[in-house]
């Protein structure tokens, strides 16, 4: 079983069937038997009570009855698709992201961390404060709010794990970096939280799969289920090197990948 559940389409293209299809064409090129579309939620009206800075105030743009009438139209068509969702866990905010999630039908809900406050740690129009931080705090700051998102039990698994990596500043000391990992993968497993092994990682400067190796290997021995995704934001991006993700998940020890029909989650072989 292959999946690529971490797709978006608002950004180059319009919800419609035909778009849609070359997204699926390009999944069914790369062996890909299910695919999910996973918008971000900010760019929803209906979320705005849960994130709101400038950066995302300027991107909202979308209701989301049109999502749902997409989705709709898709099935009643006869393609397969997954319904989900990527929100930005924001701490504070659990009520909120609770009632809305529970508001729509998802198959499943991706939890991501892009801010902390209002710093956007994967953003180049923030890229020079990594230049001023302090770096191990920084990631002590990233992976706490990565603990809270799966403490919640809101969501089915966790979005690009390191993502913090992306502009390749790392702490210099591995001890304390495999100890946040640790502290993450404990989380994890207390919460039966997934999560995906992204390609996009190795499209962004810091050349890497999400997560790195090792955090990996302490998910796997945690008994933390994974997801296979791209997290593409158009047609080409659909299974994105995934020779080189099933390597890695192979490498640690991984043999099953994970499906979600109606937040119910399911194991299947890997591949």
């Amino acid at each position: 079983m292959l999946t690529d559940y971490h797709v978006h389409m608002a950004e180059t293209g319009k919800f419609t069937i035909d778009y849609f299809k070359e997204y699926l064409e390009k999944a069914k090129r790369a062996g890909i038997q299910e695919l999910g579309i996973s918008e971000h939620a900010y760019f929803f009206y209906e979320t705005k009570n849960i994130l709101s800075n400038p950066w995302v105030d300027n991107r909202r743009h979308l209701h989301f009855k049109d999502y749902q009438a997409f989705f709709d139209a898709v099935r009643q068509a006869d393609l397969p698709i997954k319904m989900g969702i990527e929100m930005d866990y924001t701490p504070g905010k659990e009520k909120e992201m609770e009632a809305f999630i529970n508001q729509h039908p998802f198959d499943y809900v991706i939890g991501s961390v892009h801010w902390i406050k209002d710093w956007g740690i994967d953003l180049a129009d923030f890229k020079e404060e990594y230049e001023h931080r302090n770096i191990e705090e920084a990631y002590r700051q990233y992976y706490d709010q990565i603990i809270t998102l799966a403490n919640s039990k809101l969501f089915d698994f966790v979005g690009h794990i390191d993502l913090i990596k992306i502009f390749g500043y790392k702490p210099e000391d591995q001890a304390f970096l495999e100890a946040e990992y640790d502290r993450v993968v404990e989380a994890l497993a207390n919460s039966d939280t997934c999560i995906e092994i992204s390609s996009a990682g190795l499209r962004k400067p810091v050349g890497e799969i999400y997560p790195d190796p090792i955090f990996l290997k302490k998910c796997h021995d945690a008994g933390v289920g994974i997801v296979l995704c791209s997290d593409a934001h158009m047609p080409k991006h659909v299974g994105y090197a995934y020779d080189q993700s099933l390597e890695l998940a192979r490498s640690v020890g991984y043999q099953e990948v994970q499906t979600f029909q109606q937040r119910k989650r399911t194991a299947h072989p890997l591949g």
